[in-house]
Parts: structure tokens; sequence; C-alpha cells
């Protein structure tokens, strides 16, 4: 098949729809975009219309791309359409796909609004490339041509027009008298320009974020800032991913307009950079920042097009000569060292503070003088960030800045002071440490089996002797010295193995508990008639054997629980989950009792829509609305949880509750257990006729507590690495989780998980058994890791921890879970100490 190569640049803009975190299959598209020579602007998932409308706006696109796998896709785009309309940008094209979500009547529907929908038969009878193609083709136009702005309107302020413009201006199309009154405008104010450059991955999106929230806080949303980020033109393919844009939390749509540039040609900036410039100037707003693309050593091209400089790197430059090297330490205005979380950073201040001296000469002065300050873009209200945004506030207002009297509070510091290590620095090789452990553990077992091996071969030869009358007195000794090298524990556990044995035979087991008898049956029918054992022990004589078989798989109940956690697999029920979340509380409330009529226990699985799933509440803005209820129910109060339980004994031994939900877990959890007290404290009203006292309150609540049964997903490791609710940054929500557990200690809830550290959704983002496996024992890990550097014991916290993975037809998901249990146990005893 022929490739159509566009003649045009042709802008996209890529995302996933509102509460949508499926993001795998637009990020593959966006890829296949780009090689075919588009620029990309990729909003990732999760963005509502408007957001999506505002960057199509400001960005000049040609087309918008959107992948809805989550529902409310008829309402969604219809509206994102209708939107575009409104804005006069109906000439943008629009198309989605949602694999086989998406129907043939919705996709006929959305046709007519203007929406071309691939289905997975397009898929099949276009392949990927070609339907990405289709649209690069349909997109293929010029934009200056199909209508230019005028100078009034680009300097009324429209945000279309600026858009446009600028878009003139890349193109090098503005008219020589329309270019002529823009930068006479632009000449006639004292708009400052702050360039902000640096390396690749320094973090120069998210640090231009922050300071762009910083000036709108501090300023009252007085200023007017245009940021120009640009990124750089593969020179392969003619395409590029503008990815600035996606860390960009601060636009409004209003106070800031956001502007992505691609370098178009082996160049460290764009050839019309200086006319963009001028047109956010003429179009007047107060304060200008461009952003770069990430660049080397040797790279300050954009110090003649700006007021002030920044430059921005991170503690990991390598030696301090390194620094020599760096051509904008000549120039920059103020130096950055970002993501000072990480080891060395300090260090690193200190030394460019030292190269700063060097390079402007200052020997008069101190490092710590010098203008460079430590942030951390990426933790919420960093000083060391605030102390930066200081910096460059007095700067640009002595380059003309129209500031007022700031609200932000003053810090005194020069570099972040608050930074707290969910894990603390001194144990980042805990997974190293959870392998060395392992393997220890089992060489350990080798040498145990070898040891036990000994014993048994001397004893053996001993008697042979003996019973033959020859003198056995060196190989007494030898056994002697045997014995003394295994652990008694192990001798005991040989010893009593023939005990063992005879426990398991027959047809029940007899264990006595408190006085009380408890039998159980061993062995089951076949349909054949023949007895099957429920456990099978093994037939090893060999004692070396044995200890390999208790150190490796022993039998279940027994560590380190290779075969089960528990002895006997329960008699008299066979536990599922009611799966079940449609609609409304009250809906799923009876789909939920309509499953459970007549089940010996009551286990529901609750599962929340995507607006609940991101902590939103509904709405009748049609983007949110058409999620509303759908794959899931809609809870966003303590009535809605309340509704949605009402009925259920939450709190009897028969009851158990399990929530799918992570980024808003601490909430929806919150209504639960507030959802379980109160049950009890309406029970006491209907059987008493009053209130409860203080005391018995405080009774029913505690009762309440260390009854309820069931879990909260709330994994926020696995939700970065797979599934994308996240709500807030996975440091501040491994700190809530913290919290959680240690609420957990002290009101001893001890019967509800307060994580199910799931490996299914890895899967389910592509990962193999083996993969899964890892990631979701890694995130285990990490949890214990970060629950002990609070202070939490860890046989406090470990039994609220729960495990669920997913199953396949690979074979490997035949052992995962023995594998995972043993690797579990080996190191909650071995390493942390925990009891069984």
């Amino acid at each position: 098949m022929t490739l159509h190569r566009p003649v045009h640049p042709v802008r996209l803009i890529t995302a996933s729809a509102l509460f949508d975190g499926h993001d795998a299959s637009i990020n593959i598209m966006r890829r296949i975009f780009q090689s075919q020579g588009a620029e990309v602007i990729h909003l990732g998932h999760n963005r509502s219309v408007r957001e999506v409308v505002d960057a199509a706006l400001e960005e000049d696109a040609h087309g918008v791309a959107v992948s809805s796998y989550q529902g409310g896709h008829v309402e969604y785009f219809e509206y994102l359409t209708e939107s575009l309309r409104e804005r006069g940008a109906d000439h943008i094209r629009v198309v989605g796909g949602g694999g086989g979500v998406i129907v043939p009547e919705e996709i006929a529907r959305l046709r007519g609004s203007g929406v071309t929908i691939f289905s997975p038969e397009d898929g099949q009878r276009m392949g990927l490339a070609g339907m990405v193609n289709s649209v690069v083709r349909d997109c293929d136009f010029d934009l200056w041509d199909d209508r230019p702005v005028d100078a009034a309107d680009v300097l009324s302020g429209d945000r279309f027009a600026i858009a446009r413009a600028i878009t003139g201006a890349e193109l090098g199309k503005l008219p020589a008298d329309l270019l002529g009154r823009l930068r006479a405008a632009a000449g006639a104010r004292s708009t400052p320009v702050l360039g902000i450059t640096g390396t690749g991955g320094s973090g120069k999106s998210s640090l231009t974020d922050e300071l762009v929230r910083r000036f709108r806080v501090d300023q009252q949303d007085k200023l007017r800032i245009a940021v120009i980020a640009v990124d750089p033109t593969r020179r392969r393919g003619g395409g590029a991913l503008l990815g600035d844009r996606i860390r960009m939390n601060s636009l409004d749509g209003h106070r800031v307009f956001f502007r992505s540039l691609a370098t178009r040609g082996s160049r460290e900036l764009p050839e019309h950079l200086s006319d963009v410039i001028d047109v956010v100037k003429a179009a007047g707003f107060d304060l200008v920042v461009v952003e770069t693309p990430g660049i080397g050593q040797g790279d300050a091209a954009i110090v003649p097009f700006v007021d002030t400089s920044m430059y921005v790197m991170t503690p990991e430059f390598g030696a301090a000569s390194q620094l020599e090297k760096i051509d904008m330490l000549d120039f920059a205005d103020v130096v950055a060292i970002n993501k000072f979380e990480r080891r060395g950073a300090k260090d690193a201040l200190r030394d460019v503070g030292r190269q700063l001296v060097r390079n402007r000469e200052a020997f008069g002065m101190r490092p710590e003088d010098m203008p460079v300050y430590g942030t951390s873009a990426a933790t919420f209200n960093d000083d060391g960030v605030t102390a930066l945004y200081q910096h460059v506030r007095t700067t640009l207002a002595e380059k003309g800045l129209p500031l007022s009297e700031g609200v932000l509070p003053r810090v005194e510091v020069r570099h972040s002071s608050g930074i707290r290590q969910v894990v603390p620095a001194d144990r980042v090789r805990y997974l190293a440490e959870v392998t060395e452990t392992v393997r220890r553990y089992h060489s350990e077992t080798e040498r145990l089996a070898e040891a036990a091996r000994r014993v048994q071969r001397l004893d053996l030869v001993r008697g042979e002797l003996v019973e033959s009358g020859s003198d056995a007195g060196n190989v007494e000794s030898l056994l002697d010295d045997a014995r003394g090298r295994l652990p008694h524990a192990i001798t005991a556990q040989i010893e009593n193995w023939p005990a063992v044995v005879a426990s398991y035979s027959g047809d029940e087991q007899v264990v006595k508990v408190r006085d009380k008898e408890i039998r159980t049956r061993l062995t089951r029918e076949s349909l054949s008639g023949n007895k099957i054992p429920r456990v099978a022990l093994p037939r090893f004589t060999d004692h070396g054997e044995l200890v390999r078989f208790w150190r490796r798989e022993n039998l279940p109940g027994h560590f380190p629980f290779t075969a089960g956690v528990f002895p006997f697999k329960r008699d008299g029920e066979d536990p599922a989950r009611m799966f079940a979340g449609e609609g409304d509380p009250f809906r799923t409330n009876r789909r939920f009792k309509l499953l459970s009529e007549g089940q010996p226990a009551t286990r529901l699985s609750t599962a929340f829509d995507s607006v609940t799933l991101y902590g939103r509440d509904p709405d009748e803005r049609p983007d949110v609305y058409g999620k509303v209820g759908t794959s899931g129910v809609s809870v966003a109060t303590l009535d809605d949880m309340k509704a949605l339980y009402d009925g259920f004994d939450l709190v009897a031994p028969t009851t158990s509750v399990s929530m799918t939900i992570n980024g808003p877990a601490p909430t929806v959890l919150a209504f639960f257990l507030n959802t379980a007290v109160d049950q009890q404290l309406e029970r006491f009203r209907a059987v008493e006729g009053r209130d409860p006292s203080p005391e018995e309150a405080a009774g029913l609540r505690a009762h309440a507590l260390a009854n309820v049964r069931g879990t909260v997903q709330a994994d926020i490791l696995k939700e970065d690495q797979g599934q994308n609710t996240c709500l807030f940054s996975t440091e501040f929500s491994l700190r809530m989780m913290a919290d959680i557990q240690e609420w957990f200690i002290a009101h001893q809830v001890r019967n509800f998980y307060s994580v199910s550290i799931s490996g299914y959704h890895i899967a389910e983002a592509g990962a193999n058994p083996i993969s899964q496996l890892a990631f979701t024992l890694a995130n285990g890990f990490t949890y214990v890791e970060a629950y002990l550097a609070r202070g939490m014991r860890i046989d406090d916290f470990a039994p609220n921890l729960s495990f669920f993975f997913s199953n396949g037809m690979d074979p490997e998901y035949s052992v995962l879970g023995r594998v995972a249990r043993r690797i579990w146990a080996v190191d909650m005893r071995e390493k942390y100490g925990a009891n069984e």
C-alpha cells in the first residue's frame, strides 16, 4: 500500500476521552501519526471536551483523534463536534475509535455529526497504518489559505486569531503589512520574555507549569501569560511529538495561552520563532514564556530571543568537570536543579554554584549566593520552586513585567526542604534484598537437605556396623558431629513426620482446639467410586528430600504456604464474588439482592462507574453525563453508599464486600465504613427505641470496625503502571494509603483488607504471567517498605494486605499462585521478621 505523505504540516490532537484510562491504543496511533509526518499534540488520558477543544483551537490543529473505551462515546463525540462548531472551528476533523465498544448503529449516528469512527472491521480491512494514513490525507490542507486573519483580531486578543497568526508565522506566510503591524504593536509593549531551556528529561515542562501556576496564584490572575513550547521535528519522517501540553495543569483557556511548535528542520529552534513571539506580544500578553527542546552541552540558541534565560538540569550530570562544558551556564540568568529529591542533589547545588562563580569571575561571592535553586516540580507546592519563582518574578519585574503585591508567602530557602521520600534513601535496594533473601533461603535449603541426608546416612551406617558386630566408634563421632550441625527444629520435624503422615491417613482428621474436636474429612469420592485424598503427602524416605519438600512446598497451611494458606479447602461453600454495578445505587442494590438470594454467604463485589473511579460527581454536562452509571454504579455521597448496601448486614460473618476503586479509594472507603457504623447505630435505635449513649455508640462503632469484612482495591502503584485512574501524585497517594493503614491498626480493623495488590490489571495492560508476578510482588514490597518507614510494625499491617492475580491459558499461570505465596512468605519471615 502506498502511503500518502503530507504536503502541508499536519497538526493533530490525540487523547483518550474523559474518565478513560485506556490509553494504549491512542499511544500506538499517535506514534503511527508521527511516523507518517504529523505533528502530534498528545494530551494523554482522561481529557474533557473542553480541554480537547481548547487545545485544538490554541494549537490550530487540523484534526482531533480520540479513543473511547469506557462508554458515553455518543454524548462525548457529539458534544465535541458541537463545541467546535460553536467556536467557529468546524474545519477541524474529528476521528475516534473504541474497539468493539462503539457499535455500528452508533458509528452511523456519529457519522451524521461529522465524526469518523474506525471499527474493528475497518482495522481488519485497512490495517493500523491505513487508518492513520486516511486521517493524515484528510487533514493535509493549508490552514492559512483556508482562513487567514487580520491584525485587528490578533490585537484584540482573540485566541483563535492568535493561534492562526502563529500558524501563518510558522509557515512564513504572514503578509508584510500584517507582520509589520504586529511587530510595531509588539515593539510598543514592554513584554518580557522568559526562556527556559535545559537537558532532555530534566522536567522543564513540569517546572514551567509550576511557575505559571505561581504567577496565577500570586498575582490573582491579573496577568495574561503566553507559553510557547518547542519540540524537535524528527528528521526521519518529518513528524514530531509535541509533548509539553500534557504536563500543563495551569491552563484555563482564558488567562494562559499555550502553543506547541515543532522545529521543522534540523535546528534547535523554529525558523520564525521571533515572529511567533511578536504575535503573542502584540496580542497583549503580559509575559511570554518560551520553552525549548532538550539540549546538549553546547547549545544556547534561546538566549538572543529572550530577556531572561533559565537553564534546567538534574543532579545527574556526572563529574563536576562536565559543568565546564555546558554553554548555557555562561548565559543563564538563573539555574534550576530540578528533581531535587534525587540522591546527590545538594552536592550538585554546591558544584553548580561554584561553576557559576568561575564562569562569572565573581570570586568575591559565595557559591550559595549564585542564582542556583534546587526544585522538585513533581512535588505539590514545593518551596524550592517557590524560591525560584520569587527570583524569576523579581528579575522579570526589572524587565517590565507589571506586578502587583503578591499573595504567596515568601520563602527563605534556596532549595526544596519539604521533600519526604516514601521509601527512605537508605532503603533503595529493598527489591535487590528481596531477591537476595529468596536466593539465600534456597541455598540454605540445599545445605540443610544435605545435612539431614548426612545424618540419615551415618545413622544407617552406624546401624549396619552395630548389627554386624563391627566397631562403630568412628561413625558414632561423625554422627554426633552431623547431628550437631542439623538444627533441632529440623531434627524434631523428621522425628514427627510419621505422626504427621498418620494424621492424614484414614477417613478424617481430628484436631482438638480448646476442648473442642474439629473433624475434617480427608478423602473425596470420585465418580468412579475411588477415594481420593484431599492432601497427597510425598512418599519420600530420604530425609534430604523431606527437608527440601518442607522448605520449598510443605503441606497446605504450613510455611512457606506454596500449596496454600489453609490446611484444607473449605466445606459447604464455593466462594464466589457477586460482581455488579450499573446505573444508580438503588438499581445495583436490587441486582445484589438478586445475585445473593439463596446463597450461604453474601460476597458482594462492587464495580463503580468511570465518573466515580476518577473521583468526580455526576453532572449534566454531556461528556460527563454519558458515563454516569455506565459500566459501574454511580456513588458520590454517603447516602449513595447507604442505598447501595441497604438490606445487607455489613458486620455479619457471612457478609463480605469488595470495592474496585483506587484513586478516590480513601473517600469511598470512608463512605463504606460510615455506612457499616451507621447500620449498627440505626439497628440499636430500632431495637431499643432510643439513641445510644456516648459509651454505647463507641462500643457499636468499635464492633462494626472490628467485624466488617471485605477489601478495597486502593492499589495506586498498579494504577500508575497499567490502569491510569490516578488523581494525585503517586507519593501523595502512598502517604494516604499509609494514613489509612495506621488508622486501621489504631481502630483494630483486622478483617478488612486496606489494599488489594493487583496483578490482574497489569496483565490487562500487556504483562505476561512472569512480568505480572514481578510487578505485583514489587508493588507489594514497596507498600511494606513505605509502611515500615512510617513506623508501623510488620505484624500489625501485613494481615491487611491481599493479592489479586489474573488467570489465563499460559502454562505459567498454573503455578503463579504457588510461586507468589512462597516468595512472599519467605521474605515476610526471613527478611522482615513477620510471624505466620
